[in-house]
């Protein structure tokens, strides 16, 4: 990763295609196996893992990442031995699909209940770690949107439905499941917001959809300035929730300070210590907060 980027988003996004197509694209030119140095900024001996592309005709080859730190060694190692032979060992295996599900709770509107606004994050996490910060902490500031808005006795006038989502990590069938059951029984998601870039600081939201629509709702930036919400900006909703796109959703992502997140991403160190429990209820807050305006309002 590229640590010349501010928004370390960025950086991933650069670096993470050698994850993704490394192992199909080595088993292309005869590779029998890969080994992948983390998609991290950190220096740690923490193996950040991910998900990778299909082999489609291609033959399968084990794939296995390996920490910046263990990367650092063997990479010295083979300048200084060209002939250097590594053993690589794996016990690894994919289970069959088993039944999962969406976790959904609701408020319903008191002026306009067909019009729904939907907040969530992703309940499961990359296999070799806790996953408090992708996403434990976007599913409880999700669910703490609903808790606040009732703790102030606040009646919203349009529906407001969180949804810990399942599946993001392997497939995205949660999110996909979702939009499809919304399809199917016409209902009208008129913004949804997703949290799913860790539990630091919030910055600001990320919009994507109509353009005319995402400046009307980027007019309120002043109101939440105090709070230090001050990036406003085109970009990526969350990939729960992309898969509303197809629906007009206004799709929203909240923007944390991504400076730590990728050191615990797809990590076993990604624990719930990690996460600092002022910066999480900031985040909840300033959700709650534009989900209140996107309810009293409403998306135009």
């Amino acid at each position: 990763m590229n640590p010349e980027y501010y928004n370390t988003f960025h950086a991933y996004g650069e670096a993470v295609m050698y994850r993704w197509a490394g192992a199909n694209r080595a088993s292309k030119y005869g590779a029998v196996g890969v080994i992948v140095r983390s998609v991290t900024l950190s220096y740690d001996d923490f193996p950040h893992t991910g998900s990778m592309a299909d082999y489609d005709s291609l033959p399968e080859i084990p794939a296995c990442a390996v920490s910046t730190v263990g990367a650092k060694k063997l990479s010295e190692a083979i300048k200084t031995n060209p002939d250097l032979k590594v053993i690589y060992k794996a016990s690894c295996k994919k289970l069959p699909d088993a039944p999962s599900h969406n976790v959904i709770a609701e408020i319903k509107g008191s002026m306009y209940p067909d019009e729904i606004i939907t907040v969530g994050g992703h309940l499961d996490a990359w296999e070799t770690g806790d996953g408090a910060h992708d996403d434990g902490t976007g599913v409880v500031q999700s669910m703490e949107v609903i808790r606040l808005l009732k703790a102030l006795n606040i009646k919203p006038k349009r529906t407001i439905r969180c949804v810990a989502f399942m599946n993001e990590e392997n497939g995205g069938k949660g999110g996909e499941k979702y939009a499809a059951e919304c399809k199917a029984k016409n209902e009208k998601v008129i913004a949804a917001l997703e949290s799913d870039g860790g539990g630091a600081t919030p910055q600001g939201f990320s919009f994507q959809g109509d353009t005319v629509k995402a400046e009307n709702i980027m007019k309120w930036k002043n109101l939440l300035l105090p709070w230090g919400l001050y990036d406003w900006s085109y970009g990526h909703g969350g990939s729960d929730i992309d898969h509303l796109k197809d629906q007009g959703t206004m799709m929203i992502g909240l923007i944390p300070d991504s400076q730590r997140y990728f050191d615990y991403h797809h990590a076993a160190s990604d624990t719930f210590d990690k996460v600092n429990r002022r910066e999480l209820e900031l985040g909840a807050a300033g959700m709650a907060a534009l989900v209140y305006l996107l309810s009293e309002y409403g998306v135009k």
